[in-house]
C-alpha cells in the first residue's frame, strides 16, 4: 500500500536571487483538481470498499485459487495500489511544495491514517502468498502466461518468507506504522524546513545556507559553515532523538524478523545480493587514495591553500567563470544532450517542461534538494528542483529528468512491475547527467573551460560514489552502535567523524562543529541504507557508458529496453545484453577507473 513519496534529495543546488527566467511550477490537476475535489472523495470511498471486498473474497482462500482466479486477485490488488498511489502522491507532492503549511501536513497525515486503516485487511495477502508451496505456484505460472508476467512480484514477496511474522503481528505493525517511522520522518522534515540561519545579516533556510558553501567568496563560505554548525548544535538533541528512535525501532523489527544485519532489509528491497554490495563498498573504500585523496590534493593546490576546510569542498575553482544559467538555457542544454544520444529520449523529456510536471523555484517552506516522483503509471512523474542558476543545477535537472524518462518508460509494465529497485533507479538519472556532461565537454572552447568541466564532474562523482559509501559506512556504524544502547549526540558525532577523514583524505582539516553535519541528511531518516544505491548507480552507468563509447551495436535500443523493464528483471538479466555483470568484483573497478581516468586528465593538464 502506498505512502507519501519519500524524496531522494539528490540536489546540489546553488546561487540565489538571480533572474533565472520563467521557472515552472507543478500543476497537480492530473492527479486531483484540489484537496476537496469530488474525484478524491470518490476514490477514497472506492478504496475503502475495494479493500474490504478484496479481503472478504480472498482471505484464507489464496491456496485454493486456480491460475485465472490468482490473476484476477493480482489485478484487483494492482488497482487498489493504483488508486491509493494517486491519492498519496497528490497529498505528498502538495506537502513537499510547502512543508511548513499546517493544513498540507494535516491533509497528508489524515489521508495516510485513513488509507492505513482501509488497507489493514489486505495484510493477509503477502502472508498467504508466502505459505503457498513453490510447486503449486510454479504450476499456476506454467498454466497462465498473463499470471507468469507477475512472477517477479511473487519472488520479491517470497524473499521475505524467512522474515515473516505471525498474521496478528504483521497487522499490528501495519496499523502502528502511522505513528512510527512516518511520524518521525515528518517531524524531521518540518523541523529542518523551519530552521533559520543568518549569513551576512540575512536570514536563510537550510537550502539557501547550504548554497553558500559553493559560493566563490571564501569568507562567505566559512561564515555559512560556522552558522550551519551553530544551528545544528542548538538542535542536535532533537536530531539525535530522531536517529536513536528510528534506529532502535528498526533494530526491534529486524530482531523479530530475524534479519541477519541492519542492511539486509534494504538489500532484499533492492533485489541485490549482500555480497554484491560488499564488493562495491570494498572497491570504493580501496579506491579512496586514487580518487578523493588525489583529487582534493589537486584542488588544494588550485585554491592555493595549505589545508582544505570543509567549506572548501564544494568551492568553485579560481579559474571558473561565475555565471548564471537561466532556465531556457538549462532546458536547451539538457534536451540537446538527450537528443544527441537518441531523439526519442528528448521527446519523452520535453513534456515535463511545458505541462506543469516540474516545480523548479526555491520557495519558503519548500522541501530542500530535488527528486522525481513516479506517482502512478496512468498519470506521469513529477520532478522537484530548487533551481538557482549554477552549472551544477543544470546537471541536477539532467539527473532528475533522467529519472522522469525512466519512470515514463517503465510505466508500461503496470503499477506492480514498474517500480525499479533503488540500485537500478539511479541508472537513467546518472546516464542523463553523463550525456549532458559529455555534450558540455565536447563544446568546451578552451583548456580552462575543459578543466573546470572535468573537475566539476569529478567532484560530482566523488559526491555520488565516495561520499555516499562513507555515508553508508556511517549508517552501518550508527545502527551497530545503537544495538548496544542509547547514543548521545557526541557518540553520533564521533561515528560521523570516523568516516570523514578516511574518505576525504589528508588534504582536509575539519573545523569544530563539523561533527554535527550528519544531522541534516534526510536519507538517514527516510530510507536507511539508501545511499549505496547512488554509488551502485554511478558505477553501473560508468560501465554502461564505457560500452556505449566502444560503439556497441544497437546500444540505444538495448538501453531503452532496459529502462522499459522497470522492476520486472534482475540486474544480472538487465546488464547481460551489454556484456556486464555487477556480481563480478572487477565490474566496480571498471566504473571507478573512469573517475580515476578523469583525474589523470586533470593531473596531465597541470604538467
Amino acid at each position: 500500500m502506498r505512502t507519501a513519496p519519500s524524496p531522494a534529495f539528490d540536489a546540489n543546488a546553488s546561487g540565489k536571487g538571480k533572474n533565472l527566467g520563467d521557472l515552472p511550477e507543478w500543476d497537480l490537476t492530473d492527479l486531483y483538481a484540489a484537496p476537496d475535489a469530488p474525484e478524491l472523495k470518490r476514490d477514497m470511498d472506492w478504496l475503502e470498499e475495494a479493500c474490504a471486498s478484496f479481503a472478504a473474497d480472498y482471505e484464507g482462500k489464496l491456496t485454493e485459487l486456480d491460475a485465472k482466479g490468482m490473476l484476477d486477485c493480482v489485478l484487483r490488488h494492482e488497482k487498489i495500489d493504483m488508486v491509493s498511489g494517486r491519492i498519496m502522491s497528490f497529498a505528498g507532492l502538495r506537502y513537499y511544495q510547502q512543508t511548513t503549511d499546517a493544513e498540507r501536513a494535516k491533509f497528508l497525515s489524515d489521508l495516510q491514517d485513513r488509507i492505513t486503516t482501509f488497507s489493514t485487511p489486505l495484510v493477509f495477502f503477502s502472508l498467504e502468498i508466502n505459505r503457498i508451496p513453490d510447486e503449486h505456484l510454479d504450476a499456476l505460472f506454467a498454466e497462465n502466461a498473463d499470471l507468469a508476467r507477475y512472477k517477479p512480484i511473487f519472488d520479491r514477496l517470497r524473499a521475505m518468507r524467512p522474515h515473516q511474522l505471525s498474521d496478528e503481528l504483521e497487522r499490528f505493525l501495519h496499523d502502528q506504522s502511522v505513528v512510527g517511522a512516518s511520524s518521525w520522518n515528518k517531524l524531521f522534515d518540518e523541523w529542518l524546513a523551519g530552521l533559520t540561519f543568518t549569513v551576512e545579516g540575512e536570514e536563510q533556510g537550510i537550502e539557501g545556507t547550504l548554497n553558500y558553501l559553493s559560493e566563490p567568496e571564501r569568507d562567505r563560505r566559512e561564515e555559512a559553515a560556522h552558522e550551519l554548525a551553530r544551528v545544528f548544535a542548538e538542535n542536535i538533541k532533537l536530531f539525535a532523538r530522531v536517529h536513536n528512535t528510528l534506529a532502535k525501532e528498526k533494530e526491534i523489527e529486524d530482531r523479530w524478523r530475524k534479519m541477519p544485519s541492519p542492511q539486509h532489509g534494504r538489500h532484499l528491497a533492492n533485489h541485490v545480493e549482500p555480497e554484491v554490495v560488499e564488493a562495491l563498498r570494498n572497491a570504493v573504500v580501496a579506491a579512496y587514495p586514487k580518487l578523493s585523496h588525489r583529487y582534493y590534493e589537486l584542488k588544494r593546490k588550485w585554491l592555493g591553500l595549505d589545508k582544505l576546510q570543509v567549506w572548501d569542498r564544494n568551492a568553485p575553482l579560481p579559474m571558473e567563470e561565475q555565471r548564471t544559467v537561466d532556465w531556457d538555457e538549462a532546458t536547451a542544454t539538457v534536451l540537446d544532450a538527450y537528443s544527441g544520444f537518441a531523439p526519442k529520449m528528448a521527446e519523452i523529456a520535453e513534456p515535463f517542461f511545458h505541462k506543469g510536471w516540474i516545480d523548479a523555484a526555491v520557495k519558503p517552506g519548500k522541501a530542500p534538494g530535488a527528486f522525481a516522483h513516479p506517482t502512478v503509471t496512468d498519470v506521469h512523474p513529477y520532478v522537484m528542483l530548487n533551481y538557482l542558476g549554477k552549472p551544477r543545477d543544470v546537471m541536477t535537472l539532467a539527473h532528475e529528468l533522467g529519472h522522469g524518462v525512466h519512470q515514463v518508460l517503465a510505466a508500461g509494465q503496470g503499477e506492480l512491475l514498474s517500480s525499479t529497485p533503488l540500485t537500478l533507479a539511479e541508472t537513467a538519472s546518472v546516464f542523463g547527467e553523463m550525456l549532458t556532461f559529455r555534450k558540455l565537454l565536447a563544446n568546451a572552447k578552451s583548456d580552462t573551460e575543459k578543466k573546470v568541466l572535468l573537475a566539476g564532474k569529478v567532484e560530482d562523482m566523488i559526491n555520488t560514489v565516495v561520499r555516499q559509501i562513507a555515508f553508508y559506512d556511517f549508517e552501518c556504524k550508527l545502527h551497530d552502535a545503537r544495538r548496544t544502547g542509547e547514543l548521545t549526540p557526541d557518540d553520533i558525532n564521533a561515528l560521523w567523524m570516523s568516516v570523514q577523514g578516511e574518505s576525504l583524505g589528508p588534504a582536509f582539516e575539519f573545523m569544530p562543529g563539523y561533527e554535527t553535519f550528519w544531522a541534516y541528511i534526510p536519507h538517514f531518516v527516510h530510507s536507511p541504507f539508501y545511499v549505496y544505491a547512488y554509488a551502485f548507480g554511478d558505477g553501473l552507468v560508468n560501465a554502461l557508458y564505457a560500452v556505449y563509447e566502444e560503439g556497441d551495436a544497437g546500444f540505444q535500443d538495448k538501453y531503452f529496453e532496459m529502462l522499459k523493464a522497470g522492476g520486472s528483471k534482475h540486474h544480472k538479466e538487465l546488464l547481460a545484453p551489454f556484456g556486464l555483470d555487477a556480481s563480478d568484483p572487477k565490474f566496480w573497478d571498471k566504473g571507478l577507473g573512469m573517475i580515476a581516468g578523469f583525474i589523470d586528465e586533470l593531473e596531465a593538464m597541470e604538467g
